[in-house]
């Protein structure tokens, strides 16, 4: 088994991966600011429990007809998009609150920072464990 393999390192990648596409979600809230009509979005949020043991499952795809690919879909599910109510909507339809959208935007910076300073830690810590036991 690869130190990578593990279900803390497995648990920890699945939490930076949502966190990546939380970020792009945000910033396209951001890039249409000023949209007409456009209703923001966020990720749904994230649970480890959601992702335990998902790195050893696999669904595979039906093919439905004959020009179809079948293939297979790792355990890493992608992250749900959800449309969000706001009680700020501006007389275009917009609902996007630029103050509400770069707090979020700070704070998912700062869990995937602790995220990976988690990962980077954890990986020191093995490799100090498999360089003193040599």
């Amino acid at each position: 088994m690869a130190a990578m393999d593990l279900p803390l390192f497995q648990a920890l990648k699945s939490k930076m991966q949502w966190h990546q596409t939380r970020q792009s979600v945000l910033a396209e809230n951001i890039a249409n600011a000023n949209t007409p009509g456009y209703v923001s979005r966020d990720v749904k949020s994230y649970s480890f429990q959601d992702h335990i043991g998902l790195q050893n499952a696999a669904v595979s795809t039906a093919v439905t007809k004959v020009g179809h690919i079948s293939g297979a879909v790792s355990g890493n599910l992608p992250a749900k998009v959800e449309k969000l109510d706001s009680f700020e909507i501006t007389p275009d339809g917009n609902n996007v609150n630029l103050e509400e959208q770069m707090m979020k935007i700070t704070q998912n910076q700062m869990d995937f920072q602790a995220a990976t300073t988690l990962y980077t830690k954890g990986l020191g810590l093995i490799r100090t464990a498999l360089s003193k036991s040599v």
